[in-house]
């Protein structure tokens, strides 16, 4: 599946603050997502990101 910058996610886990929406915001090799519960941001590798992600949402 193809992700781009502003596409939202649904992670197979919760981030702490309870939410498992994510915003992507970076594409590349490394992918960078805003946790749309709290704004906190983080950046995975690629292949990491790939595996937590379950399921796209519709914009």
């Amino acid at each position: 599946m193809e992700y781009n910058v502003g596409d939202k996610i649904i992670s197979k886990k919760k981030h702490p603050c309870g939410s498992k929406e994510w915003e992507i915001t970076r594409v590349g090799v490394d992918f960078k997502l805003k946790c749309l519960g709290c704004s906190h941001q983080i950046m995975l590798p690629r292949e990491k990101a790939l595996k937590m992600i379950n399921k796209k949402l519709d914009n």
